[in-house]
């Protein structure tokens, strides 16, 4: 059974960064991807310091930190009066206390590091136009099933398939995710269309009532990535639906004009319906293993997805090469290094929603007192256990560094 092909399920940057990860320990894998050619939706996403550990472990560091946007600091402004939260410097002394910077990136771009590095290596077979419908399994191998396509067999399956996963809902059975209700409208626009007085070397947010705004570079500074959130108590899931420029300023006549006018230069404006699941304790059984949003599924407030997903990755990778002789034992052993710190993330994604980003009155004051008080030294601290790792702590770690 060890000449079996390790089974992906899902060619999205968890799905991709796993089989990097793989190819770099010399694990031959098959990714399978629903759609008919692989490629990347939406627009900028955040990548803090752990995410570049995972790219120089994964094997595709240069490549990354050649795509990326090096942002001077992360900003929170008060959308209500137009001043100055907190400000976080991403400097010299950020990037020595982490060992690795902070940035910003286009999704489209990274997605294209992971599938060049995919398409280069002998060890990753793609294969798109396959769309999962379960698996089988039995004591020595495990059954990729797929809509009109021949059974795929290999020694284990990891499903990647995000937050909808197939897989997830013949092991674990939980239905449709949980539908926050928050509405997100995404835009991106040329540098030249954006406000002159807003054009920051900056990931700046604007925080306001049940709302915020968010707006830094990509490209190279060619593009910028909007991003609008609204509490609208929408109970459908949608997924990057057109809407028009008037539907997304809806319920921003409080917030300052200068954080409004976001609105008024993004163009193309899409919907997404933000959604996440409860943590769980277990997503292994046997020979199958979730990873990113199929485990671990969170809202965007924290920009930590595709950080854990490649984390996911690393710590995948690792216990295959360390731990790999016994696959079901291996499998837990990397459920068991990865549940608590996701578990954390995902909760606190959605305080960071509703006590840092969307309070009013009251909790408002006490954030903007707090937060002015810290310094960068106290950020650094506050931040340590999210981004000065892989997900590979201790002895894990120690084994990484043979």
């Amino acid at each position: 059974m060890t000449d079996l092909p390790i089974l992906i399920a899902g060619g999205g940057i968890g799905g991709l960064a796993a089989a990097c990860g793989l190819a770099r320990k010399g694990q031959r894998s098959i990714v399978v991807e629903q759609a008919p050619q692989l490629g990347e939706i939406g627009a900028g996403i955040q990548i803090g310091p752990n995410a570049f550990h995972c790219f120089d472990y994964l094997g595709v560091g240069d490549e990354a930190r050649s795509k990326a946007v090096y942002i001077d600091a992360l900003r929170l402004m008060d959308a209500q009066t137009a001043e100055d939260i907190t400000r976080i410097p991403l400097d010299e002394p950020f990037r020595k206390f982490y060992g690795n910077p902070y940035a910003v990136v286009h999704r489209a771009d990274l997605h294209g590091v992971l599938l060049k590095y995919c398409e280069d290596s002998p060890l990753v077979d793609i294969r798109t136009d396959h769309a999962v419908t379960g698996y089988e399994q039995d004591e020595s191998s495990v059954t990729l099933l797929c809509r009109d396509r021949d059974p795929i067999r290999g020694k284990f399956l990891i499903g990647a398939e995000g937050l909808r996963s197939p897989i997830r809902q013949q092991m674990i059975g939980d239905g449709e995710p949980r539908i926050s209700g928050h509405t997100t409208y995404r835009s991106v626009i040329p540098t030249e269309q954006m406000p002159e007085d807003l054009r920051w070397n900056a990931a700046t947010l604007w925080a306001g009532p049940k709302c915020h705004i968010v707006h830094y570079p990509l490209k190279g500074w060619k593009m910028f990535n909007l991003v609008v959130t609204y509490h609208r108590d929408v109970q459908e899931a949608i997924a990057g639906r057109p809407v028009s420029k008037e539907e997304v300023a809806q319920g921003f006549e409080h917030i300052h004009p200068k954080a409004r006018q976001i609105i008024e230069h993004g163009d193309n404006w899409k919907l997404w319906v933000l959604c996440d699941r409860e943590p769980i304790s277990n997503w292994v059984d046997g020979r199958v293993a979730l990873l990113g949003d199929a485990a671990h599924p969170m809202l965007q407030y924290f920009a930590q997805g595709a950080c854990m997903a490649m984390e996911d990755a690393v710590a995948l990778s690792h216990c295959v090469e360390h731990f790999g002789d016994d696959t079901e034992a291996m499998l837990q052993r990397y459920q068991d290094m990865r549940r608590v710190r996701t578990a954390r993330v995902q909760m606190n994604s959605r305080l960071i929603g509703e006590y840092i980003y969307h309070p009013d009155d009251a909790k408002a004051a006490v954030r903007n007192e707090v937060m002015r008080s810290m310094s960068p030294d106290d950020w650094y601290q506050q931040l340590k256990w999210i981004y000065g790792s892989t997900g590979l702590d201790g002895s894990d770690q120690a084994l990484a560094a043979q």
